[in-house]
């Protein structure tokens, strides 16, 4: 199997800073995107930011300039580093990834989550 294992997250006052990291393990062929999705109480799961093994990245609107996200590919790890963290960002951050496991076909895979609580 695949598994994604997360770690990072917690409770930050605003402005602060956290860097969350999904590691990704099993009988993996090859990984195309990593990324993290959020989803906020009350509020549809939504995009964070993704990148290719190539490095090409995308983000968020309400992100943009805050976030950074990278990867290393012999680690098979992606992290998402949060700057400026604003109440907003509350959410559960889930890792995503779309690869191909060893006998199967190419999908995505998830996280369980790890929850961002930005307060004061």
């Amino acid at each position: 199997q695949v598994h994604l294992v997360e770690s990072g997250g917690g409770l930050v006052e605003p402005g602060g800073s956290l860097r969350l990291s999904c590691a990704a393990s099993g009988n993996i062929i090859g990984i195309y995107l990593m990324g993290w999705h959020r989803q906020a109480p009350g509020k549809q799961r939504e995009m964070v930011a993704g990148i290719t093994t190539a490095g090409n990245t995308n983000y968020a609107d309400s992100v943009k300039g805050r976030f950074t996200i990278s990867r290393d590919n012999a680690k098979n790890t992606v992290y998402l580093e949060m700057n400026s963290l604003k109440p907003e960002d509350t959410a559960v951050y889930f890792c995503v990834i779309v690869a191909t496991e060893d006998n199967s076909y190419t999908r995505d895979f998830w996280g369980q989550g790890t929850q961002v609580t930005v307060s004061s």
